[in-house]
């Protein structure tokens, strides 16, 4: 009986030894608390609120503190389902949200709101139906800057008591019903296809006047440069004239000259198959009877030398087959020239 006492004493003891290790350890398990980073706990004592649990190593009463879920702080970006919405013109569209918030209270986003995720959903619903509402679809469509901002104005006011900040709401698709998705695209074609007219017609205008501005450009410049040829040849047949009269009047021509070179202009007027009109001078005739009268007076004068000739040398007999001598042809004087009379048309 003393041994078996004794081993019931010993067993009782090792019992009782691992009964208080297992105790111990629970509770340093329930007294000794780590948070992460962007954490953070709620802690009851006996029912009520206690303190709220930071990032790190934290100590509870065992048994008497109860530390809450854990509550995420940092920003979290929730995707809402498709939400049937009605326009101003009783237009039917399915508008998909996200938000994009944080907890900023971790004792008011417990206590103050069961729970915050489907408050948050149903807000949006409700907030994004009162806007909508008010616009048609036309501004519905193109207003998304102005809706996500008094979205996130009025659910940020609703849930600043409930320890959440929403930062941004965004509208992820619009989408209209399938009828009025193609009248929209039947109304957008018409709309490019008028603005493809519009600036079809533009560019036509715009080509037709450049190209009219052009050619007056042209018309100038061309009109410009044959008015300064016109000039330069003008001024050079005016130089050219000036250089001959000067050259005339230098070289003092006879009235013979001036004939002689009537007859060598005149084979220069007849020339051509199909001149059947040409010009005869006036002067001709009378240049005519100068050159006329200028060999009359040559031969005159060359008669009376030889005449002299024979006064002044002895006598003697000529052999019959012997020329005399020819007589020698004096320049006659030349007349002065005569007025020009108007040219004699002759067939």
């Amino acid at each position: 009986m003393t041994e078996a006492g004794a081993f019931l004493g010993q067993l009782f003891l090792i019992v009782l030894a691992i009964v208080v290790v297992i105790f111990v350890i629970v509770v340093l398990a329930r007294a000794v608390r780590v948070v992460p980073q962007a954490r953070a706990g709620v802690v009851e004592r006996l029912g009520r609120y206690h303190k709220t649990l930071l990032p790190g190593l934290n100590l509870l009463v065992p048994f008497i503190d109860r530390l809450r879920p854990l509550l995420d702080l940092r920003e979290q970006v929730v995707s809402f389902p498709p939400q049937p919405v009605i326009t101003e013109d009783n237009l039917v569209v399915s508008i998909d949200t996200v938000v994009y918030f944080q907890v900023t209270d971790a004792r008011a986003a417990t206590y103050e709101i069961a729970n915050y995720l489907v408050a948050v959903e149903q807000l949006t619903t409700t907030t994004l139906r009162n806007v909508v509402g008010g616009l048609n679809l036309e501004e519905a469509l193109t207003s998304r800057d102005n809706i996500n901002g008094q979205l996130r104005v009025v659910l940020d006011e609703a849930t600043g008591k409930w320890g959440i900040r929403v930062n941004r709401v965004e509208l992820k698709s619009i989408e209209p019903p399938v009828s009025i998705q193609d009248s929209m695209e039947q109304q957008m074609r018409a709309e490019r296809s008028r603005r493809a007219q519009i600036l079809t017609a533009e560019g036509t205008k715009q080509s037709a006047i450049l190209q009219a501005e052009g050619e007056r450009q042209s018309q100038i410049l061309q009109a410009e440069g044959e008015a300064q040829a016109r000039v330069l040849r003008a001024e050079g047949e005016a130089k050219a004239i000036q250089t001959v009269f000067d050259a005339i009047h230098a070289g003092n021509p006879d009235g013979p000259l001036l004939a002689y070179q009537y007859l060598q202009t005149l084979p220069k007027l007849a020339d051509g198959a199909s001149n059947k009109l040409w010009i005869i001078p006036s002067e001709l005739t009378e240049a005519l009877k100068g050159i006329g009268g200028g060999f009359t007076q040559g031969i005159g004068q060359a008669a009376a030398a030889a005449g002299q000739r024979e006064r002044r040398e002895p006598a003697a007999p000529a052999p019959s087959s012997v020329r005399p001598p020819e007589p020698s042809v004096a320049p006659a004087q030349a007349a002065p020239p005569a007025e020009p009379a108007p040219p004699a048309a002759a067939q």
